[in-house]
């Protein structure tokens, strides 16, 4: 007997993540081949912002035309209309490298002002961070991660950074802890356990590894601490503990001020509750 298709949205989702708790409400009486794309919807949203409906239908596994009638499901007239939805807030407001470098170019030989400026975002960012951080949760991260056999830590990209320095502190303090920095294009996925423990940091536009690794660990059972953004993000999907992070941008670039305090904060929270 053929699945009964799902309700057609009246009006398109507004953003990704009403989209994808569409989507997520839609799965379980979607057909296989419609099943399939918000699969991979749901696990590539990066993906979906930068590529063609040829280029996902075959990492999908599907047809382009099963694409396309998978869009419409979920509320759009097509294609283009559904990817824009995913480059409006994926990938506006990041512009390349060349033109975030424009403005400073113009400052010719001089240094400090730049320096100025990030330390003054620097600063905004972590009062932000103080004043908005949800105290009750960041205790509950160090008692998962402080209970945890291994503690895992994904982030890419220019998250990284925060990773490598919690996998130091962890190291030297002696913690079982494993950095996951996707060498090769590979994600060990397969060094996860039911007792250890993940930390996951991604800002838009967000990393799909992360994601996917996040995702997979809280099917395996592990217990997820997401670092995001705001509480809709794709990441924050896959979280038991969520601490949001908003750093204040100097034409695009990022100095991670706050979420390396934030890291700090975790390890010496999860070092001195070991202890005990």
């Amino acid at each position: 007997m053929q699945d009964e298709m799902p309700d057609i949205p009246a009006t398109p989702p507004p953003d990704v993540a009403a989209l994808h708790r569409t989507i997520e409400e839609s799965l379980p009486s979607m057909p296989k081949r419609l099943k399939q794309c918000g699969e991979f919807v749901l696990r590539n949203p990066q993906r979906i912002a930068v590529s063609n409906v040829a280029e996902i239908a075959q990492a999908a596994g599907v047809q382009p035309s099963a694409f396309v009638r998978f869009c419409k499901q979920v509320g759009f007239s097509g294609f283009s209309a559904f990817q824009k939805v995913y480059k409006t807030e994926l990938t506006d407001g990041w512009p390349t490298y060349d033109a975030r470098l424009a403005r400073f170019r113009e400052l010719g030989a001089r240094t400090s002002p730049i320096l100025l400026e990030f330390a003054g975002a620097g600063r905004a960012s972590l009062d932000r961070m103080v004043e908005g951080i949800d105290h009750a949760a960041l205790e509950r991260a160090v008692g998962v991660l402080s209970r945890a056999d291994m503690v895992h830590i994904a982030a890419m990209r220019r998250s990284f950074a925060a990773a490598t320095y919690l996998f130091y502190t962890f190291d030297r303090m002696r913690i079982p802890a494993n950095l996951h920095g996707m060498t090769g294009g590979i994600v060990n996925a397969g060094g996860l356990r039911p007792k250890d423990a993940l930390i996951a940091i991604s800002y838009a536009p967000y990393s799909s590894e992360t994601i996917d690794l996040a995702r997979e660990a809280r099917l395996q059972g592990l217990k997820v601490v997401a670092i995001t953004d705001k509480a809709e993000s794709p990441l924050a999907r896959h979280a038991d503990e969520i601490l949001l992070v908003r750093e204040i941008d100097v034409d695009a670039f990022r100095t991670l001020t706050a979420t390396l305090v934030l890291a700090t904060t975790l390890a010496v929270g999860v070092g001195a509750a070991r202890k005990h």
